[in-house]
């Protein structure tokens, strides 16, 4: 495990999944399937073979420190990054690495959104640990890719050469969020995969990454290397991380990058992004409607996904293809077609 660090990325307030995830409460830190554990606590779960809890990481916003405190409790407060204001995923990535570097110059990175499911921990374990192989004895930066079961639009895409053999292929392009006539072409295609957002490389490879496309930043995450594991740490990155462009991983890099790789995998995965993706691995009853909560009671109504977390009675008649999710501060009632206009729906609702 020599060499091995992990960087969960939970600063995201999934505002898809609202009223649920709540910027004071957001996704990864709920039980979403009834497992027992959060989604932040699975995404540790599944690395404990890959580092020690030492050589983990997570980054969050202030506002969510002891909430992973309190479902983390195996990590080192110091492993535990916390960002004064959301800047995307690049800045955050770029903090972790020098801290990282500043003590490792050989180590090998996993960054991992904490809100994701797998399904097949093993292979998904096989797959990190091919990364890791390939990062090590090269200068690529990798990327897993999952095959498609479907033309959504809701994930992104990435072309690879279809001439190459083996799991590991060559990037070609990456697409984000394509309308619904592209992604059947795609599909079509053959050689496009979902982007999973899990990325593996070493420190040597992503520090000349971010010099080449992001050196302004990466002067910034350089220049706190004598506060880095002090006292002063939090205080530096308050007053600097703000001053970072906001920007994602992937344009800022993943899609400039000559050198990127796939790993086809196939593990059983989900972003979890929409209710419509967290009704697809729920239980359902003889009319395919999935429920989570108590007093429920459903007549006439067929292909829902419906949330109770509240004490009070749904009594529901006549629903098709809906999401129906009650809180105690919020009702959410829309037809799963239009799930992906429920962030838009909040912002209205914010305004």
């Amino acid at each position: 495990m020599k060499h091995n660090y992990v960087i969960i990325m939970a600063g995201g307030i999934g505002s898809r999944f609202w009223p649920m995830s709540r910027k004071e409460f957001p996704k990864q830190f709920h039980d979403v399937l009834g497992t027992g554990r959060t989604l932040i606590q699975q995404t540790a779960d599944r690395f404990k073979n890959i580092c020690s809890s030492e050589q983990m990481y997570v980054l969050t916003n202030k506002e969510y420190a002891d909430l992973v405190k309190e479902q983390l409790p195996e990590l080192p407060e110091e492993n535990i990054l916390l960002e004064p204001v959301m800047r995307n995923t690049a800045p955050c990535i770029a903090y972790a690495t020098y801290k990282i570097g500043m003590n490792d110059p050989e180590a090998n990175m996993i960054v991992s959104p904490a809100d994701h499911l797998v399904l097949d921990v093993k292979e998904f374990e096989r797959d990190i640990n091919l990364a890791i192989e390939r990062t090590s004895s090269s200068d690529k930066l990798v990327t897993l890719g999952i095959k498609p079961h479907r033309p959504d639009t809701g994930y992104g895409y990435i072309k690879f050469d279809a001439q190459q053999k083996g799991k590991v292929r060559t990037v070609d392009k990456f697409t984000e969020k394509p309308p619904l006539e592209e992604a059947n072409a795609f599909i079509k295609a053959g050689n496009y995969f979902w982007n999973s957002g899990i990325f593996i490389w070493n420190y040597q490879n992503i520090d000349r990454a971010i010099s080449s496309y992001l050196p302004e930043m990466k002067k910034l995450f350089k220049s706190g290397e004598e506060f880095y594991n002090t006292s002063n740490e939090q205080s530096f990155i308050d007053v600097h991380f703000p001053n970072c462009e906001s920007i994602s991983i992937d344009y800022a890099i993943m899609e400039k990058s000559s050198n990127v790789e796939m790993i086809m995998t196939d593990f059983g995965w989900s972003d979890l992004g929409t209710w419509g993706s967290l009704y697809e691995h729920l239980e359902q009853d003889e009319n395919a409607n999935a429920v989570t909560g108590k007093k429920v009671i459903l007549f006439n109504s067929e292909n829902n996904m419906i949330r109770n977390e509240t004490d009070k009675s749904l009594v529901i008649r006549g629903m098709k293809d809906y999401i129906i999710v009650e809180t105690e501060k919020a009702l959410l009632i829309c037809p799963k077609t239009e799930e992906q206009s429920v962030k838009q729906m909040l912002n209205s609702l914010d305004k």
